[in-house]
């Protein structure tokens, strides 16, 4: 058999009528294997380990590879293990050394794809799809259908199953903690969108509360798209609370703003019929009473409730615009009466200073009939401005006051009943003075100092009042 002939052939294992390809070498072998990618990450998952690098092809020395093997002159291989032998296969028309590598081949390659698999847990990456391949590579190895140390792989294989089922528990352990945070999450959402439909209608800011039942809505999609699967029963329990939190909000704005809008309807017509009201006077010209009307009306409105604040604003525009008429109208009225009023202004301004004339009263008498002739002129005189009426009434009424207060106090001085008190005031001093002056005569003759000094202390007194008397008596003259 030529050399291009041998090419042409396959290598079975097993029997030498199979016939293909030549076989490839340990490094080609491995190098067609494409190292496995981690799987793409759910969105808002842990991201996966980085891809592993695949390591150097393995290759065992034929020397060494002869210490497991026996090898006929036909191209039999057989496999030792222990003393013990196993038929890996038949390399025909080669000689002994082509068809041990052939087989020693099969070995580097697995061992190639051990150190991947150990690069890999050591990586931590996704212990799944290593567990697979695991798996095909234990089963290849105890097939023994190639030649090298298999019991050292057999061992590594088993290592690498220990590890692998340690790092699945580790994925277990974190994906149910990622799941534990989400559930928590989850629930931290729909408690708080039960929190708020719980709240009072009455007392909720519906603008906030609405803003933050969207947040958490939104919040929910997220964690719904991006987060880690909770188990059907979970989402759907959790769904269904947080479902019934935003029907019970919901329900509960549409009812409040249905009566929101009652209530600012029959605010509106209340105060629609105050305007009416108000537009109606706008033309009066019964002043006063007007602008008492117009007080009430103002009451009126203060304690009338709020309608919406467009609303509002727009109907006290026009109550504000027909009270603006009717004072515009006062306001210009009271300016002709005050230009007509002007000359009475003069008169009584004159009449003031002549009232202003009598003080300081000293002729009550004179004073008295100058103040009545003022008055009656004053009276004859007519109003005023409205803005110098406080001034007018309080000058003459300062005059009226000081002859007033010159009355009371001649009255005071006149009176018969106090004249009377004072003439017999008067009387009896006078019998005490010559009293006392008869008892300080009596003390001197007998010499007595004690009694003549309270006999003079006494006198003294009563002289002093006597003077005091007289000369009120004189003011009542």
């Amino acid at each position: 058999m030529t050399d291009s002939q041998k090419s042409d052939e396959t290598a079975t294992g097993t029997t030498p009528d199979n016939q293909g390809t030549p076989a490839p070498s340990p490094a080609a072998f491995a190098a067609r294997r494409p190292v496995p990618a981690p799987a793409a990450p759910r969105p808002g998952a842990a991201a996966p380990a980085p891809a592993v690098a695949p390591p150097a092809a393995h290759t065992t020395p034929l020397d060494e590879a002869e210490k497991f093997a026996r090898v006929e002159e036909d191209g039999h291989v057989f496999l030792i293990v222990d003393g013990e032998e196993f038929p890996v296969g038949q390399y025909p028309d080669a000689t002994r050394e082509e068809a041990l590598s052939y087989f020693v081949r099969k070995y580097d390659d697995a061992v190639s794809q051990v150190m991947l698999l150990e690069q890999r847990v050591a990586a931590k990456a996704p212990a799944g799809d290593m567990h697979k391949t695991l798996k095909h590579l234990a089963e290849q190895v105890a097939e023994r259908k190639m030649v090298g140390d298999v019991l050292a792989l057999d061992a590594r294989i088993e290592a690498l199953g220990a590890g692998i089922k340690e790092a699945e528990a580790t994925e277990r352990a974190e994906t149910e903690a990622v799941r534990a945070r989400e559930l928590a999450a989850r629930e931290a959402i729909v408690a708080e969108a039960e929190e708020i439909a719980a709240k009072d209608p009455a007392t909720i800011q519906w603008k906030t509360s609405s803003n933050r039942m969207n947040e958490l809505f939104e919040a929910w999609k997220a964690a719904q798209k991006n987060g880690p699967r909770l188990g059907r029963s979970n989402e759907d329990t959790l769904w269904k609370r947080f479902r019934s939190a935003r029907t019970v909000f919901d329900r509960h704005r549409r009812a409040y703003f249905s009566q929101l809008d009652n209530e600012n309807a029959e605010a509106k017509r209340a105060k629609e019929e105050l305007i009416a009201r108000a537009e109606a006077l706008s033309t009066s010209t019964d002043w006063g009473n007007t602008a008492s009307e117009y007080r009430s009306l103002m009451d009126e409105w203060k304690a009338s409730k709020r309608a919406s604040r467009k609303d509002d604003d727009a109907l006290w525009a026009r109550f504000r615009a027909a009270q603006d008429k009717f004072f515009a109208a006062r306001q210009a009225a009271n300016e002709v009466i005050d230009e007509e009023f002007a000359a009475n202004l003069v008169v009584k301004e004159g009449l003031l200073r002549e009232a202003q004339g009598i003080l300081p009263v000293t002729d009550l008498n004179a004073a008295r009939k100058a103040l009545q002739s003022i008055r009656d002129r004053w009276e004859e005189a007519g109003k005023v401005p409205r803005a110098d009426m406080g001034r007018m009434e309080a000058g003459i009424r300062k005059v009226e006051e000081a002859v007033k207060a010159a009355e009371d106090e001649h009255w005071q001085r006149s009176n018969p009943e106090t004249k009377a008190r004072t003439n017999s005031a008067l009387s009896q001093l006078e019998a005490a003075i010559a009293s006392l002056e008869e008892d300080l005569a009596a003390a001197e003759k007998d010499g007595n100092a004690k009694k003549i000094a309270d006999a003079r202390e006494a006198l003294e007194a009563r002289k002093e009042w006597l003077e005091t008397l007289r000369r009120s008596a004189q003011d009542f003259s």
